[in-house]
């Protein structure tokens, strides 16, 4: 009897755990519907809402639309224009509108790209300038090298020696010296011509022997140089604080006609120009 009675014991337990289970279920199921109602009721009140918010918004558009368009009407009239001519004026401003940002954005392109031309060619001239700046040191190294081979003579004046120059070439590298100015010559026999603030007359000259003779007027007063040679510095004092000049004859063309220069320090006077 013991065996039979215990049977429907377990049975029992089994059923009341399922119906225990069911039970919770059910109630989870009734709490997940009453919440999933809930939420429903509040975004149908929500809705609700939004549609009066819209329909309000709605009639405030219409509202809009009205008094903009009884406001344009107002301004076309006061312009004597039609709605038809207000629209296309205002499409014609909106072309242009859209035309001046394009002309403005191609501008900003094209000054951008000017910008980047001009840096480049800044750097160009930067480089250049430095191969400038390196030849010059170069060509004034050479100058100076030149300059320091041209002939020192003994002037007939007291014996002071100075650098002269035997062609025009050579009196080129003088005049870039810078410590003096030079005035080139040719003289013809019999005729005084102005040279710088002096005068000058060629009395005599043989080819041949490559001798001449011709007399400086300065200051109103003649200096004579007789039996003088080529490359020969001819020097005499001239102007209120004497200053001394040299003239230097390079060459005895015949017997009528000598070139050379006049050497004047650089704060002589200079001769006033011809206007």
């Amino acid at each position: 009897m013991s065996v039979l009675d215990d049977t429907p014991r377990s049975y029992s337990g089994a059923l009341l755990a399922a119906i225990a289970v069911a039970l919770l279920a059910g109630v989870g199921g009734l709490i997940w519907c009453t919440t999933l109602s809930s939420r429903l009721t509040t975004a149908e009140a929500s809705l609700v809402d939004a549609k009066d918010q819209n329909k309000k918004l709605a009639a405030e558009l219409r509202e809009t639309d009205a008094r903009l368009k009884v406001a344009t009407e107002e301004l076309g009239q006061s312009l004597g224009l039609t709605q038809k001519q207000m629209e296309e004026r205002a499409q014609e401003i909106v072309r242009r509108e859209e035309a001046d940002s394009k002309r403005l954005e191609s501008a900003q392109k094209q000054t951008a790209q000017q910008v980047a031309a001009v840096s480049n060619d800044v750097s160009n001239v930067k480089t250049d300038v430095g191969g400038v700046k390196s030849d010059l040191g170069k060509t004034q190294t050479q100058l100076a090298t030149t300059i320091d081979q041209l002939t020192s003579m003994k002037g007939d004046l007291n014996g002071h020696s100075s650098l002269i120059a035997r062609n025009h070439d050579e009196l080129e590298l003088l005049k870039h010296k810078g410590d003096r100015n030079y005035y080139e010559f040719t003289l013809t026999k019999g005729q005084k011509k102005p040279v710088g603030t002096v005068s000058m007359e060629l009395t005599k000259a043989d080819p041949k022997k490559n001798v001449f003779n011709l007399t400086v007027i300065s200051d109103d007063k003649p200096v004579t140089k007789n039996n003088k040679g080529l490359n020969e510095p001819l020097q005499f004092y001239s102007g209120k604080a004497p200053m001394l000049f040299e003239i230097v004859v390079n060459s005895v063309n015949s017997k009528n006609q000598v070139t050379g220069y006049l050497s004047v320090p650089k704060d002589a006077p200079v001769p006033p120009t011809v206007p």
